[in-house]
């Protein structure tokens, strides 16, 4: 395969278009060789605009499916009757059928070779599982836990899920959250990573308000003023996703 020279990285995009149109139109971005999606891309407001852009975009982009992703197939294909993120049962009903094929064909997991980075795995949440939560201050064991298996060749991993960038060592492999185009924590902006030769976390700015606007006027979400006001302005802080997430990572306190 190809050595890449510059792989753009867009994690939990969640259906907000107007941050995706922010980060496409970078210029960073728009001259790397590769983008990678790495899940949760339609479970918000606009599911079926961001797919439409993201599909037109072609071979550039590869994809990787998140658990919200795999819940919208599930929601609309009868094997499940709820989905616990409010606007997801929603998003699913706006989704055409080829685009439910689409989500349903996603790969958990891809693996690409980035300039210095070697070779990198991109999933969603951990390589052997897409809800798994693993954060910037989880401990060595559960790093170790989550990673077994994993070939020895693999020295950089590629994750998202919980919609907060890091960047950080694990047992000699660098792990990379770009955090969430769509749904941040902590500050707001569309959030995402630019890999090779290095690592750079990014963020790209954009008009929260003009975009809430938009979404009110675009988006037939009934509850729409609320969710934008709330994710479009980061109203969820790094420390109170930390609190909340931590139990999952299998801690003991």
């Amino acid at each position: 395969m190809t050595m890449l020279s510059r792989v753009a990285v867009l994690s939990d995009i969640h259906g907000v278009l107007p941050a995706l149109e922010a980060v496409l139109a970078e210029p960073d971005l728009v001259s790397a060789d590769r983008i990678v999606l790495t899940g949760d891309i339609t479970a918000g407001p606009q599911p079926t605009q961001v797919l439409d852009l993201l599909t037109g975009l072609g071979d550039r982009v590869s994809w990787i499916g998140g658990n919200a992703d795999r819940e919208l197939v599930e929601y609309r294909r009868g094997l499940r009757d709820t989905i616990p993120d409010p606007i997801a049962p929603w998003a699913a009903e706006q989704l055409r059928e080829d685009h439910i094929d689409l989500l349903a064909s996603l790969p958990r997991s891809l693996r690409l070779p980035v300039d210095r980075l070697g070779k990198v795995l991109f999933c969603h949440a951990t390589p052997r599982d897409d809800e798994e939560v693993v954060l910037v201050d989880s401990r060595l064991d559960r790093w170790e836990e989550v990673f077994e298996g994993l070939d020895t060749d693999v020295r950089t991993v590629v994750c998202g899920h919980t919609h907060m960038p890091f960047v950080r060592l694990v047992h000699g492999r660098l792990v990379v959250n770009p955090g969430s185009v769509g749904m941040p924590y902590g500050r707001p902006g569309a959030h995402w990573a630019l890999l090779g030769p290095g690592v750079e976390l990014r963020t790209t700015h954009f008009d929260p308000q003009a975009a809430a606007t938009r979404l009110s006027r675009d988006s037939s979400y009934p509850d729409i003023a609320a969710w934008s006001d709330h994710f479009l302005h980061a109203r969820t802080t790094d420390a109170e996703a930390l609190k909340t997430f931590a139990p999952r990572d299998g801690r003991d306190c």
